[in-house]
């Protein structure tokens, strides 16, 4: 019997995923995601009922123009559903040292995500997006909407993690600090990795590594995050789809100084037009695309090898913060999950820690939600489906018990 469902509205900065669900028994009536946002064809695809649909939706899409079709197409044509959603729950990337842990949405609170969206430019008003869609097309349900936060995951990483080099004033005044992002799909890796290793997650020592559009990993000891690659906003850290990652500060000097460009300009090239689609002369910004022509096509083969070498590093500076014992390496989010090349490419440069990987597991088709690609007695490596709606929902709906 369907009751009390939940609406989940994942706004991602290169897709947009959404799912109705209960929490209950995690079971999802309807589920889906767009892909190739702001892309040439763009397209949406879901399941309802295990019964999977697809549909080209044009070019370059744009979120607000997806979250109608998704709502007044797709969702409102479910009468068996659309009476019984009663709580709406939403991603947002960052809530700052105010939010750690879920709340439910009121005016005060969405000034506050605007506030932080100086943090995340690209994602936090793309969140709010979501939730003005929600309560515009669902307005019986406005006291129900609850913003579920990427950074409350990472609220417990130590001091001398989080803080940056600089006078401790800049924090102290305005909190400048780390504080990462796709903290929701990390802590549901670490959930399930708990089960599937039968470790209990408070004896849990793992490398999660979440890689799409926006890629991130973290360090999570004893179950709990002890380091992540983004940063004050999700710029910092590994390559991504047009996101740089880490660079010499210095470099935004020289491109004001010498090269003349405003600090806006300077901006927009380093969140909008770097990563992915920079290492590719502007060809794309999509890794599907690149990881085709890895083999014959030298700016996917930069692209490719500048992105795992980054990775690679990361997970091996990682290991350190683990105390000696390191249970897992897991990959998920849409490169993680589906592109064995760049599994291959960078578990292959970790040798010396004692990864080895199983090319055949790697690049063979699998059905299942994870599988192993490490040799025999060898550190165990994950692929993971993560479900961060799933976590979601069920936040969503604790808050009304």
């Amino acid at each position: 019997m369907l009751n009390n469902l939940v609406l989940v509205l994942n706004c991602g900065s290169s897709s947009l995923k959404f799912s109705i669900l209960d929490p209950k028994n995690s079971k999802k009536y309807l589920f889906g995601l767009v892909d190739r946002l702001y892309l040439s064809n763009s397209y949406i695809i879901w399941f309802e009922n295990k019964i999977k649909k697809k549909i080209l939706i044009g070019d370059y899409i744009s979120h607000i123009k997806s979250l109608k079709f998704i709502i007044k197409i797709i969702i409102n044509n479910k009468n068996n559903l659309i009476s019984k959603i009663k709580y709406i729950g939403h991603r947002v990337v960052h809530g700052g040292e105010k939010f750690i842990k879920p709340i439910i949405i009121n005016d005060i609170v969405i000034k506050e995500i605007k506030k932080n969206s100086i943090f995340a430019p690209l994602h936090n008003p793309i969140n709010l997006l979501g939730i003005d869609a929600a309560i515009k097309y669902f307005p019986k349900l406005r006291k129900n909407n609850v913003a579920v936060f990427d950074t409350s995951f990472y609220h417990n990483i130590p001091e001398f993690a989080y803080l940056y080099a600089i006078p401790y004033k800049f924090y102290k005044k305005y909190r400048i600090r780390r504080y990462g992002a796709h903290g929701i799909s990390h802590y549901y890796i670490s959930k399930r990795t708990s089960k599937i290793l039968n470790i209990k997650l408070n004896n849990l020592n793992v490398i999660t590594c979440h890689l799409g559009g926006g890629s991130s990993i973290s360090a999570i000891r004893n179950g709990i995050c002890v380091d992540t690659s983004m940063g004050l906003t999700p710029l910092e850290g590994l390559v991504m789809g047009t996101r740089s990652g880490d660079i010499d500060p210095s470099i935004i000097f020289f491109m004001h100084n010498i090269l003349g460009k405003d600090i806006n300009e300077i901006q927009k090239i380093l969140i909008n037009q770097s990563g992915i689609l920079g290492l590719t002369n502007g060809i794309t910004s999509d890794f599907r695309d690149i990881e085709k022509t890895y083999y014959s096509n030298i700016e996917s083969y930069r692209a490719v090898n500048v992105f795992c070498y980054r990775l690679s590093k990361y997970i091996s500076a990682y290991t350190s913060t683990l105390n000696g014992k390191l249970d897992a390496i897991i990959f998920t989010g849409g490169i993680g999950e589906n592109s064995a090349l760049v599994r291959e490419l960078t578990l292959s440069k970790l040798k010396l820690i004692g990864v080895e990987i199983n090319n055949i597991l790697n690049y063979q088709k699998h059905s299942q939600d994870y599988f192993f690609i490490n040799k025999n007695n060898t550190i165990p490596i994950l692929v993971i489906s993560t479900d961060e709606e799933l976590v979601i929902a069920k936040e969503t709906k604790k808050l009304f018990l």
